[in-house]
């Protein structure tokens, strides 16, 4: 499976290559992201995304042509940091309780620092072809990555890969619906959770 979620053709002019460069566009996203979730795709402008990240218009054009550009970068490197939970999980060598209490802190975590990027980037910014296809990549190694992990669970039921779509996206479920409520890093919601997990993996060992 691929380490990173492939920039497409049509969306960043370059990639930085030192450290300067990189720390600017880590910037720009850090700050897009922000933006972003405050007030949703129609009111961000690359002239406030540059302004908040404290680098020129000229340099923010550098690296992406367009709004549409630098949204795609986010919603990749959202996606990015959601499936380093699932690789990071994937590659240990830890007891069903262990992965599922790392998996349910990563997910919260993720999405805790800016709760309504997730929303924002699925619901709200148009869905060009290069978007789509970032999220079919996404997608794909999503599921396979919990499939993997019920696999390592010994998981006995019929279809493992539609089990893998059902606890994806309780999960997702629950996250995203305690961000909308402020609960998200409530001891009882991420107790609960694990206890959700655990019991729906255990039902078919």
């Amino acid at each position: 499976m691929a380490t990173r979620i492939p920039a497409s053709s049509g969306s960043m002019r370059k990639q930085p290559r030192q450290a300067r460069s990189r720390a600017t566009v880590e910037a720009i996203l850090t700050a897009g992201a922000q933006l972003l979730a405050e007030v949703g795709w129609l009111k961000v402008t690359t002239n406030r995304v540059a302004e908040i990240a404290g680098v020129s218009i000229g340099s923010l054009y550098q690296y992406f042509p367009d709004k549409a550009a630098l949204v795609e970068a986010i919603t990749r490197r959202h996606f990015d940091e959601i499936l380093d939970v699932l690789r990071e999980i994937d590659g240990c060598d830890l007891s069903l309780e262990a992965r599922t209490e790392r998996l349910v802190a990563g997910m919260i975590r993720i999405h805790g620092g800016n709760p309504r990027l997730h929303r924002v980037l699925l619901r709200d910014a148009p869905a060009s072809e290069s978007l789509q296809a970032t999220h079919a990549l996404f997608e794909a190694e999503y599921l396979g990555r919990y499939d993997s992990f019920l696999a390592r669970a010994a998981w006995r039921g019929a279809d493992r890969g539609t089990a893998a779509q059902i606890l994806s996206s309780a999960i997702a479920g629950v996250v995203h619906d305690a961000a909308e409520r402020g609960t998200l890093h409530s001891a009882d919601v991420r107790r609960e959770l694990i206890s959700v997990v655990l019991a729906y993996v255990r039902h078919r060992q």
